[in-house]
């Protein structure tokens, strides 16, 4: 018999990037007491990598659990980012209810879109909270009218659409009922979550049912599951069956050594869980995302939706670059392989496959971004490699037409760059199906595009209007091949020979074009140092110094002034990069380089 468990509540906090869910779920614990009066505590405390504080966005979804009244509220903080779309869409099987977060000002933006219509599916219950009303330019009732209308666009049922709606500036630390309210603090979301998002339910008595949901991995103890309760209870030194739902070969008896639950920021050992109960058990090895663990007697595993599959790809290889092995720790292929395995204990939407050379392995993710950390993680980790320019994966339909990846890309111009981007987006392929006026005066269009259209456009696109666009972007389906796309107009400067970069030298190659490099920097021939300010690529020697004479001293290349070098991160340079290139990325460097270093040889190869 189904009972529910009114002493716990499950819910996940879902937004579009950057309209606050971190924040909101700092005050969260701040208020219900989990940190003590004097406690230091940092800002977004949930964003636990570097890579997360650095850019300020969330990447891997994160437990957290605090009291109120009783009750234990247990929260997930999820991604707002398309490329990390694959956490959002799992954890949403561990709750009963979400908090959609919208932004004042912005308000309904796509990513808001995309994680709604997934809550809808899964049929949970919605509360709203239009965040950030402390901004001058704040617009809550307009705000609360779009949000309404996309429910009813994503044709919520009437229970859905009777959600509540409430006012909040997670930064300032309060929420309010109604606009007129004086604040103070975050009280009304606490008694909204606990009258409005449903109690887990279950059966207590039967088998044990546990669905997989997230994968932490912790080098000291290895994979750690974790996932809901949904019946009956379990134990430690429990015995349970592991089954998968895709995957009915898979059938396993394991044991349960040691159990978790959270509590703010921490995991606590326990020795019992029952329904409704969030928790992470280690000890399992092969544990996976969309593992059921369940009773012995009758293994039924529940199902799960698939994961998104990825759309773009990469060749993660050894670097073999003159210069390779000096500055990175791990450098070979065994190496590498092991690093990109790893991953995969955590990262679902990614894929790693062997290709035909041992040194190079293919790596699938859903777009630059999500392979952009990956590559960075590695790199501050010490590994030294070489990767591609990324390439989009293509299917072919039942009557052999070619299929490709398309997205929607929302942008948000001023309206005196809205030309050139509507011409630049219709030269990589994009339809223009919308163009509306947004609140605050600027554009907005609406693209269809393919996935390759938009690689390394975004740099462009920031040049292009000023530092003041936002462009945000959606996979839609797979789509017929659009037609051939010309992606870089100017050529690469090539060094010509090897060695250190010269003022000499470098003054005269400015002129041709936009180096990379300045003086003093080590190059190899067939480096990239720079970009030609025309179509074709030309090898420069930035090596040479003048030639000494009684009458001309060392003194005078002094003189010689230099424009600074235009130094690219690693996002700018795997935009930068074309097919018949390489990025070497080393824990102190990135280089661009031709895939062939051999002048002769490339233009062999180019006939």
């Amino acid at each position: 018999m189904k009972i529910k468990r009114e002493d716990v509540r499950n819910v996940a906090i879902i937004a579009h990037v950057d309209h606050g869910k971190t924040t909101l779920v700092d005050e969260l614990l701040k208020q219900s007491g989990v940190f003590r009066e004097n406690q230091e505590v940092q800002e977004r405390v949930m964003d636990s990598n570097d890579i997360e504080r650095e850019r300020g966005i969330t990447i891997l979804s994160k437990n957290t659990a605090v009291s109120y009244k009783d009750v234990k509220i247990n929260i997930i903080d999820t991604p707002g980012h398309a490329d990390f779309g694959g956490e959002v869409e799992r954890v949403l099987k561990m709750v009963n209810g979400v908090i959609l977060v919208v932004d004042a000002f912005e308000g309904a933006m796509p990513q808001t879109k995309f994680v709604l219509r997934k809550a809808l599916e899964l049929d949970l219950d919605v509360i709203v909270c239009v965040n950030k009303i402390d901004r001058p330019e704040a617009r809550p009732h307009e705000v609360v009218d779009e949000v309404l209308e996309l429910l009813m666009d994503l044709e919520a049922s009437d229970r859905q659409l009777d959600c509540p709606f409430l006012f909040a500036s997670a930064k300032s630390g309060y929420a309010l009922r109604d606009l007129n309210d004086t604040p103070q603090d975050m009280q009304p979301l606490f008694d909204t979550i606990l009258t409005h998002i449903p109690a887990p339910e279950g059966d207590p008595d039967a088998g044990t049912q546990l669905l997989i949901s997230t994968i932490d991995y912790n080098e000291y103890v290895g994979r750690i599951g974790v996932g809901k309760v949904d019946n009956g209870s379990i134990s430690v030194n429990q015995d349970v069956m592991l089954v998968n739902d895709h995957d009915l070969t898979k059938k396993k008896k394991v044991k349960i050594s040691k159990l978790y639950e959270f509590d703010g920021l921490n995991k606590i050992e326990v020795k019992e869980a029952g329904i409704g109960s969030i928790v992470a058990i280690s000890g399992i090895s092969d544990i996976h995302i969309g593992d059921t663990l369940c009773d012995p007697e009758n293994p039924q595993p529940i199902p799960f939706q698939k994961i998104s599959e990825p759309t773009i790809a990469m060749q993660f290889m050894v670097n073999d670059s003159p210069l390779a092995g000096q500055e990175g720790k791990f450098i070979t292929s065994r190496h590498i392989r092991e690093r990109l395995m790893r991953e995969l204990n955590t990262d679902v939407s990614l894929r790693v496959e062997d290709t035909e050379s041992p040194d190079c392995f293919k790596v699938s993710g859903r777009g630059e971004l999500h392979l952009s950390v990956l590559i960075e993680n590695m790199r501050r980790e010490g590994y030294e490699f070489a990767v591609s320019k990324a390439e989009v994966l293509y299917k072919e339909n039942d009557r052999g037409q070619l299929l490709e990846p398309m997205e929607i890309a929302f942008i948000d111009v001023p309206e005196e760059f809205s030309g050139s981007v509507i011409q630049k987006l219709s030269e990589r392929k994009g339809e223009l199906q919308g163009m509306s006026l947004a609140s605050d005066g600027s554009t907005r269009l609406e693209f269809s595009i393919p996935a390759r259209g938009l690689i390394g456009y975004r740099g462009e696109f920031m040049t292009a209007t000023k530092g003041n666009g936002i462009m945000n972007t959606v996979f839609d389906e797979y789509g017929p091949y659009k037609g051939d796309i010309q992606y870089r107009k100017q050529g690469s400067l090539i060094a010509f020979e090897s060695g250190e970069s010269v003022t000499y030298g470098l003054f005269s190659a400015q002129d041709r074009g936009t180096l990379f490099i300045g003086p003093g920097e080590k190059v190899y021939a067939g480096m990239v140092i720079g970009q030609n300010g025309k179509a074709e690529d030309i090898e420069l020697n930035v090596c040479k110094t003048k030639h000494l004479t009684n009458t001309r001293s060392s003194s005078a290349d002094e003189a010689l002034k230099l424009t600074p070098p235009r130094v690219l991160s690693l996002e700018q340079a795997l935009e930068f990069i074309d097919k018949d290139e390489l990025l070497e990325v080393t824990p102190d460097s990135l280089r661009i380089r031709k895939k062939i270093l051999d002048a002769r040889l490339r233009k062999r190869a180019s006939k």
